[in-house]
């Protein structure tokens, strides 16, 4: 037989799109329009059906960008198309190509219910299922027409910036017969047409369904497609009919739109987004039993409750009825590589609790499809959450290793595991594409020990989810010979099948570091350090509010920290935190940080003046978790004396030396520093002949993701920073001396502060930066005369170590990697920590010298200036501040990351406080200090082992307590054996390395309330 495949391909390619595709729609009449344009941003629903319209025709430029438009589409039905199903058509002038990143429209009825969203690949909307002839058709469309934001610099990424040019052109506007056998026929073709394309090409079946294809095109009349569409449909039974073979790949299909809570656009307009697309997936689920979608973020279900109530209620029902899925439990898909320990571990609390309140669902999977890598900390604060599992991606991106596992345990640095899946669909974008489906069998490398995978399956970002299209797919290939099998699934019945199968998974240890966007880590500086000072500020307000309330029986700002909680872990969402947004959600980020300062100051002040008695006085209230200055952690003392004043003297050859009796800093004529001599230990802390403080500056063009990523040739070109406009020293009354110095650069300055404190340990080092330079990357090097084949990195409630070699490629991929407070150093018995308060990216390396000693360098990355998504990212003034600390161990670096970032222990009232909590193992860090969220008056108190050793503690509990429970992270008791027991009038606590406790402790006294 003559091999005519190839024939027959191009055949059914050129039918279905020219001649089956156009007859869905046999039958047309146009739709009347007119238009009103909201004058500024967006409008209550209300008042746009009310604005007075213009006639506007199809072809017509509209749109301008970040604008809002009502349109009104009218039509009569004809009597002729009386009994059959009409829809509306409605092209906004959308792109197919560009799901999720145009214009897009949410279409209302005249009473002002919803009915479903407008997108690239959903521009119909069901009129009427039989239609009734005459009957007159409205609709009213509120159309964003957002830009379509280039990869590449642009000024349309801020509606200050964006201009007032139409950014769009109506398309089709018609009121059209729907043939559903047409398209029936035509899902009936492309499921098997792509499926063909995707097997090999000896197998019989290929041939069945090559030559069942042909019987189907030769039954089509092509002047007459909507009359012959069933009989050719009846061609292609018997291949639909074939069953798969018993061991095909088991896909759990899930309905999905993955919303980018805010990036090529800014929050407003995902409010918007998620009305829309929840409209469209509460339409289809009305009207396909077996669809199931899921949606994750409780923030965005948050945005519709408030915002567009009509289309919550449906939500809301969907949810009752097991359809409409809450998943992943937390209030955004956030990073997870920057948050902090508490606020991470708030992610869950407020996403869980939110779920629970509003639809008595608790989502034990964690969904982070596209998060940029996850920190070694996370199992354990899943496992503390009540979460079994989770799903992400964006694993599958990395550049240079492939991850060897699909299904697999995640240890975490504590020893918790997690269930874990990556999607081997390798998108959470499915569209239930034949290759897609294929590749997901094909490339799933658990093979032959587990069976399933998930697909999230719909497009993302505004793109309107799942389509009526993916869902009938999904049916044709339920049983379908040379097919994996799909099924809609919900994601925790996939999870429990999965693991259920997967009896002993392979264990991937430490964090799931992202071969990739490593530039996240520094872009958007300011954003950045709001986050970082908004942490800290919300633990002091919950600290010495809780203790105000305890103390003087004052009332705990409760709705006040919740809404402020949520402001902050909006924002850490993992296009905000990581500086990969437009210009307009980072200006506005500053603004919100600003505010919440303000907000939180403002209730630590008044909770302050309450426990003192006065608004001023000389006690300094400690709000770290270590007694500073003879201050008990949580309370307020007078300040013992700092020590051993500061001297500084000229340096031989230029600069000066400082001295405080503990260290000798010399900085030379340039202002780099050229000895850090720990007297203590008799140890020089900098490699012979190198200078420290020396920034430097590279080049940083990558290849692509501009604010993303930061390839690794950035290294092959850097300047250093050597030459000095000023280098001066003096000394203040607080017994501290510092030498200041002056650069300038480029279009930029620099000016440092080197700040030797009395009694201090370590060296100040202040970084003021007036940046202004384009596709650069500055640096800060700390060359170090340490011998350690490892290094510790802060992360949530612990740190995890990272090798200083590259043997393996998966250690050379960790160029650049991320802290919270600090690195540290070591070799037995001594040690170097570089704490911080705002930065996370950092880089090191390790040479041998000529001497045969070993120089590893630190070097802090402080800012980089892409050009997109922000054209001016990060141009601006900079403060930056780290301290090196000789001699530092593990502990001394905990404490000293925490007293950077904490330095508002501003001097406060008369009164001395007494803490609510006294630890007595510095090892056991205190991470909270609140009251119960229920509102119960109970005291919360959060611990961790920050050393990475056994410890145990005992808590002192500074006021009268009926008892305590070991709770998870949303405060309920948990069962089993606990590391707690009661000791005295306190509470004996044993650790394992990096245990994570929740504390909850009843007050035994009567307690009135009254204002702060």
């Amino acid at each position: 037989m003559h091999d005519d495949r190839r024939l027959v391909e191009n055949r059914l390619g050129r039918v279905l799109a020219e001649r089956i595709t156009p007859a869905i729609y046999p039958e047309t009449v146009p739709l009347k329009a007119s238009i009103w344009v909201a004058p500024g941003e967006p409008v209550p629903v209300t008042e746009g059906l009310a604005a007075p319209r213009t006639p506007i025709e199809s072809g017509a430029r509209w749109g301008a960008p970040w604008g809002t438009s009502w349109l009104t589409v009218e039509a009569t039905v004809p009597d002729a198309w009386a009994g059959r199903t009409v829809e509306a058509i409605i092209d906004l002038g959308f792109d197919q190509n560009m799901t999720g990143f145009q214009c897009e429209g949410l279409v209302y009825r005249s009473d002002g219910s919803p009915v479903k969203g407008l997108h690239p690949r959903n521009q119909w909307v069901r009129v009427a299922s039989p239609a009734v002839g005459g009957e007159h058709v409205v609709l009213h469309v509120e159309a964003a027409s957002n830009p379509i934001i280039p990869f590449s610099p642009t000024l349309l990424g801020d509606k200050s910036t964006a201009g007032a040019e139409p950014q769009y052109r109506l398309g089709r506007l018609d009121l059209a017969v729907f043939d559903e056998e047409v398209w029936l026929l035509v899902q009936d073709l492309e499921v098997l047409g792509e499926l063909m394309h995707e097997m090999p090409e000896d197998p019989a079946r290929r041939y069945d369904i090559v030559r069942a294809i042909e019987r189907a095109l030769d039954a089509v009349d092509l002047q007459d497609v909507n009359s012959t569409a069933a009989a050719a449909r009846a061609c292609l039974v018997d291949v639909l009919a074939a069953p798969a073979v018993a061991s095909a790949h088991k896909i759990s299909a899930v309905g999905h739109a993955h919303i980018d809570t805010a990036w090529l656009w800014p929050l407003r307009e995902t409010v918007r987004k998620v009305a829309r697309t929840t409209a469209n997936m509460t339409a289809l689920l009305a009207e396909e039993p077996e669809f199931i979608f899921a949606m994750s973020q409780a923030a965005q279900y948050d945005f519709i409750k408030r915002h567009r109530p009509e289309v919550y209620a449906r939500v809301k029902s969907a949810v009752s009825q097991g359809r409409f899925v809450p998943t992943g439990g937390m209030w955004v898909e956030s990073d997870t590589n920057m948050p902090g320990s508490e606020a991470m571990a708030r992610q869950f609390v407020h996403g869980k609790r939110f779920f629970l309140e509003e639809f008595g669902v608790e989502s034990q999977e964690a969904w982070l499809p596209d998060t940029f890598g996850f920190a070694a900390g996370l199992p354990q604060i899943l496992r503390a959450a009540g979460c079994k599992w989770l799903l992400t991606q964006k694993i599958s991106w990395s550049q240079s290793n492939q991850f060897p596992h699909h299904s697999f345990l995640w240890e975490g640095i504590d020893g918790s595991r997690i269930f874990t899946h990556f999607p081997p669909v390798d998108t959470y974008n499915c569209s239930m594409q034949g290759r897609e489906i294929a590749h997901a069998a094909r490339n799933f490398k658990d093979k032959g020990r587990a069976s399933m995978s998930l697909a999230p399956t719909g497009w993302g970002d505004g793109g309107g989810g799942t389509t009526r299209e993916m869902v009938a797919k999904a049916a044709r290939m339920r049983n379908l010979e040379g097919s994996p099998k799909v099924v809609w699934d919900k994601p925790a019945d996939f999870f429990a099948k999965a693991e259920a199968e997967y009896r002993n998974p392979p264990v991937w240890v430490g964090e799931l570091y992202l071969e990739l966007h490593r530039g996240t880590l520094t872009s958007q500086a300011k954003t950045k350090q709001g986050n970082r000072r908004s942490e800290h500020l919300l633990r002091e307000a919950e600290l010495w509010a809780a203790t105000a309330a305890v103390r003087k029986n004052r009332e705990y700002p409760y709705a006040a920290l919740d809404r402020i909680w949520k402001t902050v872990l909006l924002h850490q969402f993992h296009d905000i935190l990581p500086g990969s947004s437009i210009a307009w959600v980072h200006r506005e980020a500053a603004q919100t940080y600003a505010a919440v300062a303000e907000e939180l100051t403002t209730i630590i002040e008044r909770a302050q003046w309450v426990l003192g008695g006065a608004r001023t006085g000389p006690n300094t209230f400690n709000p770290a978790p270590h007694t500073w200055r003879s201050v008990s952690a949580g309370g307020a003392a007078a300040v013992a004396a700092a020590g051993h004043p500061c001297s500084v003297a000229e340096r031989a050859g230029g600069g000066f030396v400082l001295d405080n009796g503990l260290l000798r800093v010399e900085v030379d004529a340039h202002g780099l520093i050229v000895s850090v001599f720990d007297l203590e230990a008799q140890r020089e802390t900098l490699a012979p002949g190198s200078v420290a403080n020396l920034l430097q500056l590279h080049p940083d063009f990558p290849n692509a993701w501009d604010a993303w990523d930061v390839d690794l040739f950035y290294r092959n070109q850097a300047t250093d920073l050597a030459e000095a406009d000023f280098v001066a020293a003096e000394t203040d009354s607080q017994g501290s001396a510092m030498v200041l110095v002056g650069r300038s650069f480029g279009s930029s300055k620099v000016e440092q502060s080197l700040v030797l404190r009395a009694g201090a340990h370590g060296l100040d080092v202040n970084t003021n930066v007036d940046w202004h330079e384009t596709e650069k990357f500055l640096k800060l090097a700390f060359p170090l005369d340490i011998h350690a084949d490892r290094y510790a990195s802060e992360t949530q409630f612990g740190h995890l170590f990272r090798p200083t070699h590259t043997n393996t490629s998966w250690e050379y991929a960790k160029f650049e990697a991320g802290n919270h407070r600090f690195v540290h150093f070591a070799e037995p018995g001594w040690g170097v920590a570089l704490v911080n308060d705002s930065t996370y990216g950092h880089d090191v390396t390790r040479t041998v010298r000529a001497d045969g000693g070993t120089t590893t360098t630190l070097r802090v990355s402080l800012l980089r200036a892409p050009r997109f998504p922000d054209p001016e990212t990060d141009h601006g003034a900079h403060h930056f501040r780290h301290s090196l600390i000789p001699g530092a161990s593990i502990g001394d670096a905990v404490c000293a990351g925490y007293r950077i970032n904490l330095t508002s222990s501003r001097p406060g009232v008369a009164e001395a406080v007494e803490p609510l909590f006294i630890i007595d193992n510095d090892a056991v860090v205190t991470s909270a200090v609140k009251l119960a969220d229920d509102g119960s008056g109970d005291v919360v108190l959060r611990v961790y082992e920050a050393h990475g050793g056994r410890a145990s503690a005992l808590v002192a509990v500074g006021f009268g307590f009926a008892g305590f429970q070991v709770c998870d992270l949303l405060e309920r008791p948990l069962p089993g054996d606990t590391p707690a027991s009661p000791e005295g009038t306190g509470v004996r606590l044993r650790l394992w390395p990096f245990q994570l406790v929740t504390l909850r402790f009843a007050r035994s006294h009567d307690r009135t309330s009254s204002e702060i």
